[in-house]
């Protein structure tokens, strides 16, 4: 099924109240982008993680829909902030025991042969670790978004 219609079935919506909720996509295109007939637009994709407080719509769409975000993002699947911290704990952990030759690789500047398999195995851990932190962020805006988290509060801790 599609991701917009899942969230808006979720939350109990009817394809008119949905619309109306999210003020600028009519029923009729909300039709289109839900039954895979039209691309929503990023302006829409905003409205909508924003209306139905669902951030990872933004993900969703980045990584699956635009044509740069599926060569660049990576797909961020929503889970509990017990496991995100989990994986992310691992996933550093797993690093910090490749720093040392991380930091042998690179200090010539440059990749031999023989450096090329530890390097590619350095490359997925970070990847892992890049993964655990965007699960964590996401689960930080869906927080804000549903209001468990005070978004204003939150905002003025991050900037001091």
């Amino acid at each position: 099924m599609n991701m917009y219609r899942e969230v808006r079935d979720r939350l109990g919506l009817t394809r008119d109240q949905a619309s109306e909720l999210l003020e600028t996509i009519e029923p009729g295109k909300l039709e289109r982008i839900e039954s895979e007939k039209q691309l929503p637009s990023p302006d829409d994709v905003m409205i909508m993680a924003d209306k139905y407080s669902e951030p990872n719509i933004r993900n969703y769409y980045c990584a699956n829909q635009c044509p740069m975000g599926q060569h660049y993002v990576p797909r961020i699947k929503f889970i509990d902030l017990e496991k995100t911290v989990l994986k992310l704990v691992a996933s550093l952990n797993a690093m910090h025991d490749k720093q040392d030759k991380l930091i042998e690789i690179a200090e010539d500047g440059a990749i031999t042969d023989d450096e090329l398999l530890d390097f590619i195995s350095i490359q997925k851990n970070l990847e892992k670790v890049s993964l655990a932190v965007d699960a964590l962020e996401l689960w930080t805006e869906k927080m804000m978004s549903s209001g468990i988290i005070d978004m204003d509060k939150y905002k003025e801790l991050l900037n001091r």
